[in-house]
């Protein structure tokens, strides 16, 4: 085990700088011994060297701030930034500056965190420690995954691991690269380079002989077989896990492995032993003082209740998680908590809270949309300038060849006349071949440009429209009149438990669904109908022109051409139903036209309708009714409100199971009017 003391036998006692690096590693498990031995270290202190002051400072931040102490730990960090300032020695500042971007990593202040750790990396690397370096590297590679600059974080994570590699780097380093680009695969969903990732991990974490290491190497395992569809293999890490932690003493990743149980426990409908798992996850992580660890216990303990008919104690659990999510601004974690949280709801029968916690979700999901496709934009747009960069250089070093044609030329003339004609020739000659170049340069450059343009407009894993060319067309179209029998219409659909597939399969199995379900919409639809990956497992068809009457037919079509088709994926098969909002466009309450934007919130309301009043359905917003009486804003606040209350006028579409022949459209089709239906209450 690395944390071991040397024996009393050897030759030469241990330095101060080995005994702190002792503690270092100790640290990351038991953090409360670490503490005591680093203040048994002070007093040999006074005389030691700036830099093992200085990694003292160091450790004693760490060890803080994993018990919890952040106020104390950042205090320690600016010594050490100011011990290095004083000094002038970069390798010192650095130290302190990584020591401070965990602590506001600790504290939720991710935008200042990462903004640091791009700032200390840029230090460190000016310095000879490669120790210093690996480490943050690290740091600034986990830094971009956590902003979804997966591209970026991958370079940095792979330069990590070859600058930890022996001669120059040591075991320890090595060790935490591996397992940071281990983790960045699975979060890639390159499973084939996780594994094999992982693989040297383990073989490298064997050689330290370290109980803790190879608990942390075993949690990452968990996740990639969790990620890949691989249950078993889970659940047999995480006992293994469990058991290193325990024996160890490492009560903070205990924590953190007990939610891990939990959740698997939860995938398998198993509230009692969730229930235990999320309860002793929490008061250890109350013990560790580890909030994010105490989040997901409660969000995992709401949902044991919510499953359970616990409904008050249930939601109280999942708030209370919620809100520190929310605080850590973790927008991914939080999204697939609300998403959890909606279906939970929806099946203990609140169905009011269960449309809160998907509007909540839908509402973050659109911001990390718009977050990655403007990041997939400026990616774009910096591969196009860094093309267009380099064309101009080519440009350039021709011309000048061109200009030091010339001088020589002129040379040439003064001093051999007869050589004239000759010169004219080649230059001739030089000219013809600059022109085909610029002329073939010009077709690649737009080809590039048709490239860049289908990039920007199609969704990349299935080949639709996105999102923004959608928004891009809507603000071009004009509203034309029509007559009261020909209308545009609007359909959003919703994957049905998509994420029971991902959980179920793996991720790379909800991507075949979403492809499968992409070319049924081809055939469903005709080819002059836009059709739109609008988001995550969201899709948005629009249709120029269709029969008013004939909307609901559209919408069976969408729901029995789904679920009449199953996806083999390896040994599974898979189907999926749909939920549906539609309505004709545009809607003119009151004979004036909703802009598209208010249109399409209200084609979302009715699916959130289809998806809480039991899914496989489609809802249909036709018209509206007394509308002098109440007014848009009402109706867009609460629908299912404003239908009852006789303002609006839906009718659902039920979707069904398919027979193994289908009978006639008039036959399949199941429409039900429900307008004006709250007078019947």
């Amino acid at each position: 085990m690395a944390l071991t003391l040397a024996p009393a036998w050897a030759q030469t006692p241990a330095t101060l700088d080995d005994r702190i690096l002792d503690i270092r590693e100790q640290s990351r498990f038991v953090p409360d011994k670490a503490l005591a031995q680093l203040q048994k270290l002070q007093p040999e202190l006074r005389d030691a060297p700036p830099h093992t002051r200085a990694e003292f400072l160091t450790q004693m931040s760490a060890v803080r701030m994993r018990l919890g102490q952040n106020d104390r730990a950042m205090e320690t960090a600016e010594q050490v930034i100011t011990l290095g300032q004083s000094l002038r020695d970069n390798t010192i500042i650095a130290k302190g500056m990584l020591a401070k971007t965990y602590v506001l990593f600790a504290q939720a202040d991710v935008d200042a965190a990462h903004r640091l750790a791009f700032d200390s990396e840029a230090l460190a690397l000016t310095t000879s420690d490669i120790g210093l370096k690996v480490q943050s590297t690290i740091t600034a590679g986990q830094s971009y995954a956590e902003q979804g600059n997966f591209p970026a974080a991958l370079l940095k994570l792979q330069h990590a691991v070859d600058q930890a590699r022996p001669p120059a780097g040591d075991a320890i380093s090595l060790v935490a690269a591996l397992n940071a680009l281990t983790k960045l695969h699975v979060q890639m969903k390159e499973y084939e380079n996780a594994a094999e990732t992982l693989k040297e991990l383990l073989a490298e974490t064997e050689k330290l002989d370290s109980p803790g290491r190879m608990a942390m190497a075993k949690n990452t395992e968990y996740g990639l077989a969790i990620d890949s569809g691989q249950p078993k293999r889970a659940l047999r890490v995480l006992e293994e896990s469990l058991a290193l932690e325990r024996k160890l003493g490492a009560e903070r990743m205990v924590g953190i492995t007990l939610v891990n149980l939990s959740d698997n426990a939860l995938k398998q409908r198993d509230f009692a032993r969730a229930a235990q798992y999320a309860q002793e996850s929490l008061l250890s992580a109350q013990k560790t003082g580890d909030k994010t660890t105490e989040a997901t216990a409660r969000v995992n303990l709401g949902q044991t209740y919510l499953g359970t008919g616990r409904l008050a104690e249930g939601k109280r659990q999942f708030e209370m998680g919620l809100a520190r999510m929310e605080q850590e601004n973790n927008k991914p974690d939080l999204q697939a908590a609300l998403r959890e949280y909606g279906e939970a709801l929806e099946r203990a029968g609140d169905l009011a809270g269960s449309l809160s916690a998907y509007h909540r979700e839908r509402n973050i999901s659109n911001e990390l949309f718009e977050k990655r496709r403007q990041q997939a934009m400026l990616e774009l747009q910096e591969k196009y300038e860094t093309e267009k960069k380099q064309r101009q250089i080519e440009l350039l070093s021709r011309e000048n060849q061109v200009k030091g044609a010339e001088i020589d030329n002129r040379r040439l003339q003064q001093r051999v006349w007869w050589l004239l004609a000759l010169v004219f020739a080649l230059a001739a000659a030089v000219v013809g071949l600059l022109y085909r170049k610029v002329r073939h340069t010009n077709a690649q450059l737009e080809v590039k440009n048709l490239e860049l343009k289908a990039q920007s407009t199609l969704d990349p894993l299935t080949s639709l429209y996105n999102r923004r060319h959608f928004q891009d067309y809507m603000r071009g179209l004009k509203i034309q009149e029509r007559s009261d029998d020909v209308v545009g219409a609007l359909f959003l659909l919703d994957v049905d438990h998509f994420k029971h597939i991902n959980d179920n399969y793996g991720h790379a199995a909800g991507d075949a669904v979403l492809k499968m379900i992409s070319e049924n919409l081809r055939i469903a639809l005709r080819e002059t109908d836009m059709i739109v990956r609008w988001g995550g497992e969201e899709f948005l068809a629009f249709l120029p022109a269709i029969p008013r009457h004939g909307m609901e037919e559209v919408a069976r079509r969408i729901l029995t051409s789904i679920s009449s088709q199953s996806l083999q994926y390896g040994e599974h098969e898979i189907s999926v139903n749909v939920s549906v909002g539609f309505s004709p466009f545009p809607l003119m309450p009151d004979g004036v036209p909703l802009v598209w934007e208010r249109a399409v919130n209200l084609v979302d309301m009715a699916l959130y309708l289809a998806k809480a009043h039991g899914r496989n359905r489609a809802y249909g917003v036709r018209g509206f009714e007394n509308f002098h009486l109440t007014s848009m804003e009402a109706i867009e606040r609460d629908l299912e409100r404003a239908w009852r209350a006789g303002f609006v006028d839906l009718s659902v579409v039920l979707g069904g199971d398919p027979d193994t022949h289908p009978p006639a459209p008039s036959e399949h089709l199941n429409v039900v009017s429900i307008k004006q239906a709250g007078h019947k209450h």
